[in-house]
């Protein structure tokens, strides 16, 4: 298990008029994949999600095809919002991200942090 952050490129804090549409788009990418999203939560600039994934798959391969899918999508439906605040069409997701296993803490606590987001 992973508990797993994107943050949105330049911080910008839009995930406040797109947040259902992302979580809808988030576990549509998943449902053919070897990764279950077991907890999702958005902030207005980034989002938590807590991911079950077979070993074969590597964290890299979830972060990307979650990026990059629904980027696409975004810009397909908030277009013109989005070239007001990203001068590159599909931009969206910053470079980088923030992943680590659960190790030590229990899955209840980590669902219980990123339920608690926002």
């Amino acid at each position: 298990m992973y508990h797993i952050i994107f943050v949105y490129k330049y911080r910008k804090k839009l995930l406040v008029f797109n947040e259902k549409i992302i979580k809808e788009l988030f576990i549509e990418i998943s449902k053919n994949q070897d990764f279950i999203i077991i907890e999702m939560e958005c902030d207005k600039d980034h989002i938590h999600l807590l991911i079950e994934s077979e070993p074969k798959v590597s964290i890299l391969q979830i972060v990307r095809l979650l990026k990059s899918k629904s980027t696409i999508e975004l810009w397909k439906i908030y277009s013109d919002e989005l070239k007001k605040h990203f001068w590159l069409k599909n931009m969206l997701w910053s470079r980088g991200y923030f992943a680590c296993t659960i190790g030590n803490a229990s899955e209840n606590t980590i669902r219980n942090y990123i339920k608690n987001q926002g």
